[in-house]
């Protein structure tokens, strides 16, 4: 039981981490020091799906979900979560690139939009 609260957990965590790199820029409007935080994440993120890597929170959940007795899975976190509500033919490299290729365009405009901003406002 605990073990699989805890691949629970990590699921939402991943999920979370993932919404971070995708949005997470955003941030900056508010906390300029949430870029140092974002842009590594979003690179690491950016990196992940380039190289078809699994994010090493994937092997963590699958082991606690085998430690609690159940069956993790063979496909990484967004295979197995995300792509069947988006892409429920499964994950090809195309579609790994596509994700990549979104990742950067979402926040190019996002940072882009928060630069803007920074230049827009007075100096104390």
């Amino acid at each position: 039981m605990a073990y699989s609260l805890l691949a629970d957990i990590v699921v939402l965590l991943h999920f979370g981490f993932i919404l971070f790199v995708v949005s997470g820029g955003l941030l900056a409007l508010r906390w300029r020091r949430a870029v140092w935080i974002h842009m590594p994440a979003a690179l690491w993120g950016g990196f992940v799906e380039i190289t078809g890597w699994a994010c090493p929170l994937t092997p963590l959940e699958n082991w606690l979900r085998q430690a609690g007795g159940g069956s993790g899975y063979e496909a990484g976190f967004i295979e197995y979560y995300l792509i069947p509500v988006i892409y429920p033919s499964g994950l090809t490299r195309g579609a790994q690139i596509a994700l990549a290729a979104i990742l950067v365009l979402v926040n190019a405009g996002i940072y882009g939009w928060v630069w803007r901003r920074w230049r827009r406002r007075p100096r104390a």
